[in-house]
Order: C-alpha cells, then sequence, then structure tokens
C-alpha cells in the first residue's frame, strides 16, 4: 500500500516539537502514536521506529513519531519520562489536526516510553489502547532482584562461566562484590506496596500500576525473553496480586518472544512485533 511522510513542527509550552507522520493512501479510523524511549529520538534504535511506523502504513495505520523536548530535532530542555505529559497531548493534538478522519489513537511505547504512555492515557479520552514493549519499573531493589535472580543464578549454571574461573579469565572477587552490592539492596529494603505514609512516596511500579487501573481502553503487552527491563516487570507483576487482576482483564492481550533482546534489534523479531501489533490495532 502507497504511503506518505510528512515533517511537522508543532509547539508544547513555547518549545517547538519535531515529528513525522506516515499516513497511507487509505487509511483506519485508529492511528498509533509512538512514545520514544530514552535517550532516543523519533527514529529509535535500530531504525525501529521509521521502519514500524512504515509497516503499519501498509496495514492502512496512520502513525506519528515525534521528539520529546530537549530530545532529537525538538527544543526546549531535556526531562525524565515521568515530565513528557504535556509533549504527548501536543503531539495527539497535532495527529488529530492532521488526520481529521480519525477518531481515536493508540500510545505505543518501548521502555521508559511504555511507562510514560501508561501514565498519561487515563488523562486523555482519545486514547483507546496502549502497546507497551518491555515496560520500564526499575527502583533499586528491584534492579538488585533481578539481577541476583536473572543474572547471577544464570551464570552459575552457564558452563562457559567455570571455564572462564578454572582457566584464570575470570574476576571473580568483582562479581562477588556485585552480588553482594544486590543482597545488600535486596535485604535493606524489601519490596512491597506501599501504604498510609509511604503513599506520599510511592514506587514507580505502584504509580504505574495505578494509572493502568484508571484506563479503560485495550492493551497489548509484548515482552521480550532476553532482557533484564522485562524480567524486572515480570517480577513485579508476580508479586503483586493487584497487578495480576489487572493484566488478567478481557481487554488485555500479552505477547512474548523468548529469544529477543531488549529492542528487538533483529529484523525477524522486529517484523513479529509489527503483525502483532497492526493485527491487534485492526482488531475491535
Amino acid at each position: 500500500m502507497e504511503f506518505e511522510e510528512t515533517a511537522l513542527m508543532f509547539s508544547c509550552e513555547g518549545d517547538a516539537l519535531v515529528g513525522i507522520l506516515t499516513r497511507p493512501a487509505v487509511t483506519q479510523s485508529r492511528g498509533v502514536l509512538f512514545i520514544v524511549g530514552g535517550p532516543q529520538y523519533r527514529a529509535g534504535s535500530h531504525r525501529q521506529f521509521t521502519l514500524l511506523s512504515r509497516g503499519l502504513a501498509q496495514s492502512g495505520i496512520s502513525s506519528l513519531r515525534f521528539d520529546y523536548r530537549g530530545m532529537g530535532d525538538s527544543g526546549g530542555k531535556q526531562r525524565d519520562f515521568e515530565q513528557v505529559n504535556e509533549d504527548i497531548r501536543a503531539a495527539v493534538d497535532i495527529f488529530f489536526r492532521h488526520m481529521p478522519q480519525m477518531r481515536e489513537l493508540v500510545l505505543w511505547g518501548l521502555c521508559d516510553g511504555a511507562s510514560a504512555a501508561m501514565m498519561y492515557a487515563c488523562r486523555d479520552v482519545r486514547i483507546s489502547g496502549l502497546v507497551l514493549m518491555n515496560p520500564w519499573v526499575r527502583t533499586t531493589e528491584g534492579l538488585a532482584r533481578a539481577q541476583i535472580k536473572h543474572y547471577y543464578w544464570a551464570r552459575l549454571r552457564d558452563g562457559e562461566f567455570w571455564r572462564k574461573c578454572f582457566s584464570g579469565r575470570f574476576d571473580l572477587l568483582a562479581s562477588l562484590k556485585g552480588i553482594s552490592g544486590s543482597l545488600a539492596q535486596i535485604l535493606k529494603k524489601p519490596l512491597r506496596p506501599e501504604t498510609g505514609k509511604e503513599a506520599a512516596t510511592v514506587s514507580l511500579p505502584e504509580r504505574m500500576r495505578r494509572a493502568l487501573e484508571k484506563f479503560d481502553g485495550r492493551v497489548l503487552l509484548i515482552l521480550s525473553g532476553q532482557d533484564l527491563t522485562a524480567r524486572e516487570f515480570e517480577d513485579v507483576v508476580q508479586s503483586s496480586p493487584a497487578w495480576q487482576k489487572r493484566l488478567r482483564l478481557s481487554t488485555v492481550s500479552q505477547h512474548r518472544l523468548p529469544e529477543a533482546n531488549h529492542t528487538f534489534s533483529q529484523r525477524i523479531w522486529r517484523d513479529q512485533v509489527r503483525d502483532w501489533t497492526a493485527e491487534w490495532v485492526k482488531s475491535w
């Protein structure tokens, strides 16, 4: 299917943002806005957002990818992913302005882009769906647990690890320091839901869950099998009945690519993500 790409410049609180609108000749009434995880710009790692937007256009789906303030070609001061709600709203506004036939929008995010999308979606009735790729839920304690469970334990079962040990090519002292540091973080502050006075400093995973519970649209969750960020997210879900309940809803679809890395860098993985996204966006 033929498509065209148009460069857009639009304003967010006085700063100029830059985006690329990819529009097929015949388009669906539901579009996709890419929320870029940092530190990245609108092309994405391995040009994945550029390639995904063009792939979606082949299925008749329009998309917009853009740079936050302070990133890529956009002006302004760089900011944390929890401070980009106004950037996302400005992108949503310009997308609808250029696509008057569009009725609703899906936010598509990778890593902390997924986290930003999750926190924004409940604020805007125009958002009907979320595609969440390896959502960022990092806390110091969560990272320590994931390292112990998914990295160090896996290393102990790896034959190459033991060959390096016996050949003297492995720094055992440095690894022991890493393990002891992770254990210290776990013992220092157990990972648990905040209540009472702790609610004033609610953890990132809990803030994300609360935002997602306020969103009544559809969700597509895609996780990589070879990614520590994805493992951290799975650990958070496994430790939280509230997260488990939210992800069991009929409006949530889930996929896992066992061999994929964090950014789905190989073409076969990227194409699978494209196909899952296109099928899901057109499924309701």
